[in-house]
């Protein structure tokens, strides 16, 4: 029986020992098969680790196009388009032209290329000099801060008493005139003074007397009316429009220019001011 046991161990043994072996050797074959891999060969490149823009939307789109419409900028040699419409330096068409000949009249002229109309098929260009793109800037420049500024008008309050002094309401008026060259309404409200019989027509000259310190800026939006039961008169004033500053400046020529026209000239005043 110790025979039989002892015959069944070695045998477990010698195979162990072999598969140890053979896994050494394994081992060894695969050490040796990397050591001769050529040293340029460079390791393998990881794709998701570069980073992509997979997805355009409509807006992204639009908001490419509305760019390129309002830029006004050389863009050398640099021509996307391979036929493109061309104007010349002087505004004359020039038609279709392939981007190569383009760029020989260029280098030929010394002119560069600006952007027209990017969104026409062709796309058209003009060949412009340095100088006229730096006028051409200036002047959208210009256009630019002539545009009307967007966006609700705010409008500030005032309030004071009618029985106010003559230097406090000074200050008040220039106050009032600063906020209405800035643009501002002005909403005005007069409280009638404690034991003090004010009539709606001295509350309304009150007014008056304000709108006369800014002539030719300055008019009702809405005219002087009670509120508050009666206790209180509220108007609004605002800028002149455009329109209404120049029918007050021919006022003012045609009475220089007429003595006649002067004796009625504060009543034509008037009239453009409470309009």
């Amino acid at each position: 029986m110790a025979a039989v046991f002892l015959k069944t161990l070695t045998l477990q043994t010698i195979k162990t020992e072999k598969n140890c072996l053979r896994c050494l050797c394994k081992y060894i074959v695969q050490k040796t098969a990397l050591a001769q891999l050529p040293l340029t060969v460079s390791a393998p490149r990881l794709s998701y680790l570069i980073h992509t823009k997979a997805f355009s939307s409509v807006e992204d789109t639009k908001d490419e196009r509305k760019k390129n419409e309002t830029d006004f900028s050389n863009i050398g040699r640099k021509i996307s388009e391979r036929i493109i419409h061309v104007f010349d330096e002087k505004g004359n068409d020039l038609g279709n032209m392939h981007r190569a000949d383009v760029i020989r009249l260029m280098d030929e002229r010394d002119l560069r290329l600006v952007r027209r109309k990017p969104s026409a098929e062709p796309p058209e260009y003009q060949l412009m000099t340095g100088a006229q793109i730096h006028e051409e800037r200036l002047r959208l420049r210009e256009r630019e801060k002539a545009k009307p500024k967007t966006g609700p008008t705010l409008t500030k309050e005032l309030t004071f008493s009618s029985n106010i002094g003559q230097h406090d309401l000074d200050t008040k008026s220039k106050q009032i005139q600063q906020w209405i060259e800035k643009k501002y309404k002005v909403q005005i409200t007069v409280k009638k003074a404690k034991n003090a019989e004010e009539t709606e027509n001295n509350m309304e000259e009150l007014f008056n007397q304000i709108l006369q310190t800014m002539p030719g800026i300055a008019t009702f939006s809405s005219r002087p009316q009670p509120v508050r039961g009666g206790k209180a008169v509220v108007c609004v004033l605002r800028h002149l429009s455009k329109k209404e500053e120049i029918a007050y400046r021919q006022t003012q020529e045609t009475q220089k220019g007429d003595p006649l026209n002067k004796e009625n000239g504060s009543d034509r005043k008037s009239d453009i001011l409470h309009q």
